[in-house]
């Protein structure tokens, strides 16, 4: 019997995994196409090469769309392969060799667990890099309006107690007009140096002020210092990449410069965290996704119904369907500041979760 088990075991979880990625190639090939569809009129028109084409966008692209139909990949394979084993009369062999249907989980959860970590290392590390490379490519020829970054009244604390206000930044050549940069003690404004212009200096990473003035404070009494037609150079934590805000940014940093950003952001008192806050939860509410619809799918065609195989598929993306659509209606909740945002990126689950624990109760033992 415990060979028998060992057997079986390999058996569910080969045909999970090569029905797994045979299921994401046809995605894969399917979305290619039709994206280079879409895009073949740019590709003419813009100045891309072919390498950048073949080497960099697709490969990128094909990283991209596979994350973003991993779970759903799952649920159609474990449909799919179960659906043939009821129907040819597998499954009900498996009961009558005396395996229960929980014992029979335990090869599913196998499957489930080896491309549940799979897509966590993906997701967390290396989806992000291919992502980078995507979005370059896209903002550089495709979409080039996407940069949603603030340009005026910018408010920014650089440290805990150093605050930069800058009026009017131009991001083609990094300057700034009206310039200034706050000091306080105790929450109180102690001194500042403002600037008519600055400008970043990328050899140096340093900004450059040209006709500054510099004011301190002693209780009522203001000390004031010009230095007109004259330049001074200082370090802050200000770069011109805190100037750009892609609408897809979050998804091009690996999990470490995610949360190292969020930080930032939160220091500097930024309002537009919630996206990145929504996208770190995410990288780990995707992945336990594919144990919930494993679950789903085995309990739906281990039975043998009317309607065949066909009626299996149809249920098991009818189900696909729901569980996208209620994980864009939550992000669009959580990024409105309606419900948690950890719990926009956690709802589908938890409620798809009682629909596994329902359907393993009621199936075919």
């Amino acid at each position: 019997m415990n060979n028998y088990v060992k057997i079986l075991d390999w058996y569910i979880i080969k045909k999970f995994l090569s029905t797994f990625f045979f299921t994401v190639l046809i995605f894969l090939m399917i979305a290619v196409i039709l994206d280079f569809s879409e895009k073949v009129e740019k590709f003419i028109e813009e100045p891309i090469t072919t390498r950048e084409i073949v080497l960099q966008y697709y490969p990128s692209f094909m990283l991209w769309i596979g994350g973003q139909l991993w779970s759903v990949c799952t649920l159609i394979a474990v449909i799919f392969f179960t659906s043939r084993m009821a129907y040819s009369s597998e499954i009900m062999s498996i009961f009558n060799a005396g395996v229960s249907f929980n014992r029979l989980m335990r090869s599913y959860f196998f499957g489930a667990a080896f491309l549940t970590l799979l897509y966590l290392l993906c997701t967390h590390y290396i989806m992000p890099v291919g992502e980078k490379y995507r979005q370059d490519i896209v903002h550089k020829y495709i979409d080039k309006s996407d940069d949603k970054g603030k340009t005026t009244n910018i408010h920014l604390f650089v440290a805990p107690n150093t605050k930069v206000f800058i009026g009017f930044y131009r991001k083609d050549d990094s300057t700034a007009r009206d310039f200034r940069i706050e000091h306080f003690k105790n929450q109180q404004l102690v001194s500042y140096t403002k600037a008519d212009r600055a400008e970043y200096l990328p050899e140096t990473r340093k900004w450059r002020l040209w006709d500054y003035s510099s004011h301190s404070f002693n209780g009522l009494k203001e000390d004031l210092k010009m230095h007109l037609a004259e330049s001074k150079d200082t370090t802050l934590s200000l770069y011109p990449e805190d100037f750009v805000d892609y609408s897809s940014q979050q998804s091009m940093m690996t999990t470490p410069r995610l949360m190292k950003y969020i930080r930032q952001q939160n220091e500097r008192g930024a309002s537009n965290t919630r996206k990145y806050l929504f996208e770190l939860y995410r990288r780990t509410a995707d992945p336990v996704t594919i144990f919930i619809l494993t679950f789903i799918g085995m309990a739906i065609a281990s039975r043998k119904v009317r309607g065949g195989f066909g009626f299996h598929l149809a249920l098991g993306i009818g189900v696909g369907a729901i569980f996208v659509f209620l994980s864009k209606f939550t992000n669009v909740f959580a990024l409105g500041q309606t419900i948690p945002v950890w719990l926009g990126a956690w709802l589908p689950n938890l409620v798809f979760a009682f629909v596994a624990l329902r359907l393993i109760q009621t199936a075919q033992k």
